[in-house]
């Protein structure tokens, strides 16, 4: 069965969101012309005394890949109820579960705070507390949209995580984390006449309107957390109220001091908070979250790709200055006695001239990847330039996801158009475009669809916050049907009103027979896929780290400049592979222009499945792998669709100027 409840709000939510991003447009453009504004942020200013709103978000784990609702733990829970936060479609297909805290902070006022006793551990709860201990479950605090920030040594070096875990393991026993000392870094904030734009608990942007002449506040800039684990006379506990003080405690490092987990335990969970002023600016307070090390590491793989790109560079110029516009030349210089001689005489690709546009095989699927391809590699181009201009910022969270999926559905009519237009090249007629532009619209979303229902009911049967709710698969089919499916056929309408494009030479009735060769061409193919790969692979694996080990990928332009190298080495790949081919005498080059660069996908897998072994080692069970295999089954279809239409479409002009550069009767 189903489990529906608590899912019922997602669709309330979303629609706020909804409204909360066309706001949040709007206030950009008025923020704009007022000179300031930071992508995807808004500062807030808070007066001495204010209340801050501290939230939860899903507990995650690099050991599962499973996030679990912060109050699947037995945790103290607020007074007014737990009350979830609106969520963009990126964060709930992500698995983010923000809900309200029972953390309250006061603005530059230090305390420790008594928050409450639990009642004795049941089995079952004693039995979950120690099952995320052990794989390493981390909780997520977020204040003012930064997340809390721990920081440890190790060597000599710090270290530094996002969240602080659930507890920990020493011999034989699992001790909780139940005492927080929360530091919240704080700048002092003057101004004058200003209006200053906040986030209400809701997430929907405020503003405070500020009347005085000189204005001053605090914003907050950075966010840390240092966990303890105290045992607590539970007696003595049990008399105090919620947001009683308590005296600050210090953390012990003898194992007599720790909380242990057991049955009928009562565990008693307190806070400290301490503000401290810094000179960080607010604008540089995600720098401390956002820090990458490596950079050489990029660098070295730019350099990489370049000198694979100037390699193959070398073979597209002596293709095409030595080879084929030798050939050429002698070819214009004779007269027509001596053509018709040495029409006779012709080898290579030349021979090919009346097979070289003749329609392939399963045309159909081809004009349907092909469309699918334009539309992910269109969504890839806009959401990699944007995010390296700045406008996807971490403080949106979700919103990078968000915006790829809306991209998506909007450019249905580039890949409708495309597919379309290709299939009534190689047919010549606009003859069953319609069912053309339907298998388009359902081709890569109706496999992304399946595939994520095979893993939704895996995350269902193990009640984890990542499974995606009943409402919102509601939500996307209306999406998928209302928006993408609408555009491809208009694309697809658009695609047979469009000039077709001429074959420069005729085809022969009779297909000319292929020369037999020593191994099979499809071994070149998937060799090809290398040199692409040899220009990703690095910056691959930074961002499976991002998404796997859950750190930060802000090094956007870096994605961008090997995103450009990647298209161009595709587009080499493919030229010099369809133009080896067509040397032999093997004219059916359509399908295999498509894979020479599609392969890389081939490659992008297996890394992941390396990636799997010796770097995601510690995964723990079989859902684990079986879900990372299965988004990364999504990731490299994806990636051989884009790549496979970039050089598809680099080799198809190739051919078509190769052949109509010259004139054989």
């Amino acid at each position: 069965m189903l489990q529906f409840s608590g899912q019922s709000s997602s669709v309330n939510m979303m629609l706020t969101s909804f409204a909360h991003s066309v706001f949040i447009l709007f206030i950009s453009y008025a923020c704009l012309c007022n000179g300031f504004y930071l992508p995807g942020s808004y500062m807030h200013t808070y007066s001495k005394g204010d209340d801050l709103l501290v939230k939860v978000n899903s507990l995650t784990s690099i050991e599962t890949e499973l996030p679990f609702s912060y109050y699947s733990l037995p945790y103290c829970t607020p007074q007014k109820g737990v009350k979830k936060s609106a969520e963009n479609l990126g964060e709930l297909l992500m698995g983010d579960q923000i809900d309200n805290s029972p953390y309250r902070f006061r603005m530059s006022k230090n305390e420790s705070i008594f928050l409450c006793t639990t009642k004795p551990l049941t089995e079952h709860e004693v039995k979950v507390l120690k099952q995320r201990t052990h794989d390493l479950y981390q909780v997520n605090v977020i204040l003012d949209n930064l997340p809390a920030m721990r920081f440890a040594t190790q060597k000599g070096m710090t270290i530094q995580w996002t969240g602080f875990p659930v507890g920990f393991s020493s011999g034989n026993e699992d001790y909780i984390i139940n005492h927080l000392k929360f530091t919240v870094l704080v700048h002092e904030y003057e101004g004058s006449g200003v209006d200053i734009m906040g986030t209400s608990e809701e997430g929907m942007g405020v503003f405070t309107e500020v009347d005085s002449k000189n204005a001053s506040g605090f914003e907050i800039v950075g966010f840390e957390v240092s966990p303890c684990s105290v045992k607590r006379d539970p007696d003595a506990m049990l008399k105090l109220k919620m947001y009683d003080p308590v005296p600050p405690v210090t953390c012990l490092s003898e194992i007599d001091g720790f909380q242990v987990i057991k049955e009928k335990e009562r565990i008693s969970f307190t806070y400290e908070v301490e503000f401290v002023l810094s000179n960080i600016k607010w604008p540089s307070r995600w720098d401390a979250y956002l820090r990458m090390e490596g950079a050489r590491v990029h660098w070295f793989s730019i350099l990489n790709s370049l000198m694979v790109i100037f390699f193959l560079a070398g073979i597209v110029f002596v293709i095409f200055l030595r080879t084929v516009r030798r050939d050429l030349t002698k070819y214009e210089e004779l007269d027509k006695e001596a053509q018709a001689q040495m029409n006779e005489e012709l080898s290579g690709w030349k021979l090919v001239v009346g097979d070289v546009f003749r329609e392939p095989s399963h045309s159909k699927l081809l004009s349907v990847m092909i469309g699918d391809g334009v539309q992910i590699a269109g969504m890839a181009v806009v959401t990699i330039v944007f995010a390296a201009l700045g406008f996807m910022s971490p403080a949106s969270r979700g919103m990078l996801l968000t915006g790829m999926i809306l991209l998506y559905l909007f450019l249905g009519i580039a890949a409708g158009y495309a597919g379309v237009r290709l299939w009534r090249t190689m047919k010549g007629t606009s003859e069953g475009w319609r069912s053309v532009s339907w298998s388009i619209a359902c081709f890569f979303p109706g496999i992304v669809f399946v595939v994520l229902t095979a893993l939704n009911f895996i995350l269902w049967g193990s009640h984890s916050t990542g499974a995606i709710p009943i409402s919102l698969y509601f939500v996307l089919l209306s999406l998928w049907f209302c928006i993408s499916v609408p555009l491809t056929l208009l694309g697809g309408f658009l695609g047979t009103r469009a000039e077709p494009i001429q074959f420069p030479v005729r085809t022969n009735q009779i297909p000319r027979e292929i020369p037999a060769r020593k191994y099979p061409s499809w071994l070149l193919v998937l060799g090809a896929g290398t040199l692409p790969f040899g220009t990703l692979f690095i910056e691959l694996f930074f961002i499976m780290s991002s998404i796997w080990l859950g750190r930060f990928y802000y090094v956007f332009g870096f994605l961008l400049v090997v995103f450009v190298l990647l298209v161009i080495v595709c587009a080499e790949v493919s030229v010099v592979l369809t133009y080896m081919h067509l040397c032999v005498e093997d004219w059916q080059w359509w399908w295999k222009a498509f894979f020479a660069s599609g392969s890389v996908s081939l490659y992008v897998f297996l890394y992941s499945i390396n990636y799997l072994v010796f770097e995601l080692s510690s995964l723990s069970g079989p859902v684990s792998a079986i879900l990372y295999l299965g988004y990364s089954f999504i990731m490299a279809f994806a990636i051989m669709l884009s790549t496979g239409t970039i050089g598809f479409l680099t080799s198809f002009y190739f051919v078509h100027y190769l052949f109509s550069s010259v004139k054989i009767d």
